[in-house]
């Protein structure tokens, strides 16, 4: 009955794609949040886990962190929510007829690892805001954005006409190449990543006054960061050209996605040359969930005209 009512009761390709969707943009929203977090000082807010302090779930009026403990339990807050729409993008997966088991596993794996993701968000509490488990916790976000969005462009309603109508044919050798490249590119999207958590544990904004940093200097980490990017950029190019020399239906994934490059590498090295200020940091953190959105999706438009 509650299906029913809520539309789950077999529901549509739209209402299906609609909870996709959510889904991506609730773990891009955790990453925004959390972002502020940092930057504010407040990761250390609630200075304990599950509890936000010792013998309360939520913060007390008047505790000595004031408006970094209320900043770090809307954080926490959120992640119930994404909870709550994983949860209903996997029942929408479930219900929906006919039985598509890719989808099922893809949103099985969200479900389960939302709340594992705050598993390790409390853990980083827990050890103070260790730079090394602070890395860990946005990695996994960017795990689970990465196969949310697999789900969501698996889930997408097609046009048939469109989908089965001539395509102009295209060189198999081209196409295998376009398949390697997109990989490369994905690949190196999570180096790039990575560094970049290491840059931040190594750099201002630790969270908390009491945070300790990674002992890796800075500007080093920075430039080891910035390799990866041009690496990134190289392989775009690589990849457009491609497109607009033989593979025609890479054409848009490949130049919006070069786009996206071009604009989180510029926010990067402006917020390098600013001595890393607050917003950009927040910024940067949400081109990092956008650029892997694209790298995933880039990939499976590459693996759908091999």
């Amino acid at each position: 009955m509650i299906a029913t009512w809520f539309g789950f009761k077999n529901p549509t390709a739209k209402f299906l794609y609609g909870w996709a969707i959510a889904n991506v943009a609730a773990n891009v929203l955790l990453v925004v949040t959390g972002g502020g977090v940092r930057v504010t000082g407040s990761g250390l807010g609630c200075p304990t886990w599950p509890q936000c302090t010792s013998g309360n779930i939520a913060p007390v009026p008047g505790n000595a962190m004031g408006i970094h403990s209320v900043i770090e339990f809307g954080n926490r807050l959120l992640t119930w929510v994404l909870v709550a729409v994983a949860v209903a993008t996997f029942v929408a997966v479930i219900r929906r007829r006919p039985v598509d088991r890719l989808a099922r596993k893809l949103a099985l794996i969200v479900a389960l690892g939302v709340p594992l993701q705050g598993v390790i968000g409390g853990i980083t509490v827990l050890t103070h805001l260790n730079p090394w488990a602070v890395s860990l916790h946005f990695v996994a976000t960017m795990v689970i954005i990465s196969i949310a969005t697999w789900l969501a462009i698996h889930v997408r309603p097609r046009d048939n006409a469109a989908s089965t109508g001539a395509a102009a044919p295209q060189p198999p050798v081209l196409r295998r190449v376009a398949v390697i490249l997109a990989w490369a590119i994905y690949v190196t999207t999570w180096v790039a990543v990575y560094f970049g958590t290491i840059v931040t544990g190594s750099g201002p904004h630790s969270g908390d006054d009491i945070a300790m940093r990674n002992g890796l200097r800075f500007d080093q980490m920075a430039i080891l960061h910035a390799d990866a990017v041009w690496v990134m950029v190289g392989l775009t190019a690589a990849i457009i050209v491609l497109a607009i020399a033989g593979v025609s239906s890479l054409r848009r994934s490949t130049v919006i996605f070069g786009a996206v490059v071009l604009l989180q590498g510029l926010i990067g090295y402006v917020q390098y040359v600013l001595h890393v200020p607050a917003g950009l940091v927040i910024l940067h953190m949400f081109g990092a969930s956008i650029l892997m959105i694209g790298a995933t999706q880039l990939v499976l438009a590459a693996k759908r005209v091999a």
